[in-house]
């Protein structure tokens, strides 16, 4: 019998020692470390697309988008503005939240309406399934907040990769709508699909996460070991949960495609590849993104069951017992190293299926 008090102290000390990542970088720092260094990162992958388009000969596809017309400008400015708007007022931002948020949508807006759509496809479907069946989440969700309200911290998470590619969409490509074409456009193509993944991804997780612990009464299985935790234990996964993240990908891939229809010059659609593989792109973005996001949380976030009250922290302490992970990450760090991995890897993925002809 003494020997469990021992036990739980030795392994309450080893859960309570902080990495020597934490020491260097405070755990509010992390996400905006994680940013800055995707940004070196994707400026390599862009000057070796950049390299392969020259040796290649890949031509671009010369159009009347290198001046940005005044209506996208105006549209940049307005759309954006009345977004946040919207969202302070439904309290689904935060202040900072929404000057960051109103940054984020007027790149993307610029670079190209594709890239706006993902984003309100994202932010609406994302807000409606935060906020349901709120009083559910209550019991399990530690931290749950009325509406689902995003700080900067998260909107630099969710949009930030996609931003930063739009970015670069911008300097390369100018500004305006393109089908995707590997072919005849492979850096705008590898951009366009990028962006894309990287809010597939996002949109994908939360509705596996939102929808996925409140519908259904299978009780979730951790995705490393497959052994039932309690519902919110960040890489636990259902059946339910891994559709609901590829419809939500599906959903960003929807907008992407309807968005390219509607915008880009009919003759150019003519002679471009089939657009209708978005959609398959955005629900694969989807499912793999919230797989990762799994296997991120199990293993590199803490999970612990508050014995008095049942619900799931992401603490140590008396009274809680360990279910799975060590406090290395949080769900900001784990959301943003998803949405840059699957950002990367969607449009090299989306190459190897995508038909070359119509």
């Amino acid at each position: 019998m003494s020997s469990m008090p021992e036990e739980d102290a030795q392994q309450k000390q080893k859960l309570k020692k902080p990495s020597r990542f934490q020491m260097l970088v405070p755990e509010s720092l992390v996400p905006v470390f994680l940013f800055v260094v995707a940004i070196p990162i994707s400026m390599l992958m862009w000057i070796g697309h950049l390299a392969f388009s020259f040796f290649k000969e890949t031509s671009r596809l010369d159009s009347d988008i290198a001046v940005v017309p005044p209506t996208r400008w105006l549209a940049s400015t307005l759309i954006p503005l009345a977004l946040v708007l919207h969202a302070l007022r439904r309290k689904h931002v935060s202040k900072s939240g929404a000057i960051l948020g109103s940054i984020i949508a007027f790149a993307l807006s610029l670079a190209s309406y594709s890239f706006l759509a993902c984003l309100i496809a994202f932010f609406f479907s994302s807000s409606q399934a935060t906020k349901f069946r709120q009083e559910k989440k209550k019991k399990i969700e530690e931290h749950f907040k009325e509406g689902g309200q995003r700080n900067w911290v998260q909107v630099l998470c969710n949009g930030g990769m996609a931003a930063q590619l739009a970015f670069l969409y911008i300097l390369d490509m100018g500004c305006g709508e393109r089908p995707v074409n590997f072919i005849n456009d492979y850096r705008g193509s590898w951009l366009s699909l990028g962006v894309m993944g990287s809010f597939a991804c996002c949109n994908g997780d939360t509705w596996a996460s939102e929808l996925g612990t409140v519908i259904g009464r299978a009780e979730p299985y951790l995705i490393t070991s497959w052994k039932k935790v309690p519902r919110g234990t960040n890489g636990g996964v259902t059946i339910l949960g891994l559709i609901f993240s590829a419809v939500g990908g599906a959903l960003i891939g929807i907008s992407h495609y309807v968005t390219v229809f509607y915008f880009v010059d009919a003759q150019q659609l003519q002679v471009s590849p089939p657009q209708w593989p978005l959609i398959i792109a955005g629900a694969l973005a989807g499912f793999f993104g919230s797989v990762l996001d799994s296997v991120l949380g199990a293993t590199l976030q803490y999970s612990g069951l508050d014995e008095r009250t049942g619900v799931v922290v992401e603490r140590s302490g008396k009274g809680i017992r360990h279910v799975s992970g060590v406090r290395f990450l949080d769900n900001h760090c784990v959301n943003l190293i998803s949405s840059i991995a699957i950002g990367l890897l969607t449009p090299r993925f989306a190459n190897t299926f995508w038909p070359t002809g119509n």
